[in-house]
């Protein structure tokens, strides 16, 4: 049989179309959705905080204030937020507070009313209202998993449908960060339920801001991915274990989530880790993931609680208020002054710069070997 050896009719196949450089280089600057978003000064903003009265919302709240933010704090606690608002406006600092509990969506749409009504608009939300559960994930109830994800996710989809819907009203740009965690890129034993709750807050957040850049609407969202931090996210949490949960090995203080909190808020940001651990969590977690799953096992089951009895669960946070107005947790281990990512992430092309004169050096030193 002898082949048709006809060329064919180039006219049938589909044409790809010639991309010079400048049409390239088009293309890429387009793909930083976030070169149009316009975020204020902190001095020249309104920042709501959620989960206000401790821990990281605390200490962000405090370091706004001071770099003259105007605050609206939420929190189920009164009395905590009564005496936080109290602090700072007797430091001539600009804030109010409303009482909430973000899984309710009445009590978040409440939040925005009051900031609309006090200052006409805010600039910020911060979603971090959360709480956590130890225990085996066969041991955890349902009714518990529950509650955990109303506050948990369903605190942060209510809070960013109402911030967005906001901003789009008001026009021109806003920051949405929303609190996520080492977690919520690589679930863990001991925790399955927070895991799972800070799972759906990565996917949400990353899936509304695809959302808004496809749009072209100047939003800024940031999901923030906290390592160990030391809060009292422990003493708030409830535990199915016979000891108390705590954090071992490196921890960081919460300014440094602060830190990065507060730099999203006037940088357009996608992700902020505080701490190099949680990056480096997040990344093994793709590359390796069997692994990191045996990394895990090995050293959270021990490192996860310590010799303390564990606190009742009547005493927990996933109901009832914790305590208030504490920064930081009881847990013992090796807590950092600060994290050097966070700076790191705010200084991107110096960083690469050192990065890449590093690469340079160790290139020359093995040459000269």
């Amino acid at each position: 049989m002898v082949q048709d050896q006809t060329e064919p009719n180039r006219n049938n196949f589909p044409q790809v179309k010639q991309t010079n450089t400048a049409e390239l280089e088009k293309t890429l600057i387009n793909l930083n959705m976030m070169k149009d978003i316009n975020l204020k000064n902190l001095e020249d903003q309104v920042i709501v905080i959620t989960g206000a009265s401790s821990g990281i919302g605390l200490v962000t709240a405090r370091m706004a204030a001071a770099k003259g933010a105007k605050l609206v704090l939420a929190a189920r606690n009164e009395e905590a937020l009564h005496q936080l608002v109290e602090e700072l406006r007797a430091k001539g600092h600009d804030a109010i507070y409303v009482i909430a509990d973000v899984g309710k969506e009445a009590d978040v749409n409440k939040i925005a009313e009051s900031a609309l009504e006090v200052y006409g608009r805010f600039d910020t939300w911060v979603n971090n209202a959360g709480v956590s559960i130890f225990g085996h994930a066969m041991d955890v109830s349902i009714e518990d998993m529950k509650r955990m994800f109303d506050t948990v996710f369903w605190g942060v989809v209510y809070g960013s449908k109402v911030a967005v819907k906001h901003f789009k009203e008001r026009g021109g740009s806003g920051a949405l960060i929303n609190v996520g965690s080492l977690f919520g890129d690589k679930g863990t034993v001991l925790q399955s339920t927070y895991a799972a709750a800070k799972y759906a807050v990565h996917g949400w957040t990353d899936s509304l801001r695809m959302e808004l850049e496809k749009e072209q609407t100047p939003i800024s969202v940031t999901l923030i991915h906290p390592g160990r931090i030391d809060t009292p996210y422990n003493e708030h949490a409830k535990s199915y274990l016979d000891k108390q949960p705590t954090h071992r090995g490196m921890i960081y203080p919460p300014e440094a989530a602060a830190e990065g909190i507060l730099y999203a808020a006037e940088n357009p940001k996608r992700d902020m880790y505080i701490g190099s651990h949680a990056k480096l969590f997040a990344l093994l977690g793709t590359l390796l993931p069997r692994l990191t799953d045996k990394i895990t096992e090995w050293d959270l089951y021990p490192t996860a609680h310590d010799n303390r009895p564990s606190k009742p669960p009547a005493e927990s946070a996933l109901y009832h208020h914790g305590f208030g107005l504490h920064e930081r947790g009881t847990s013992h281990g090796w807590i950092r002054s600060n994290s050097m990512y966070v700076k790191a992430s705010k200084r991107p092309m110096l960083t690469l710069a050192i990065a890449g004169g590093a690469a340079l050096a160790i290139k020359a030193l093995r040459k000269n070997r």
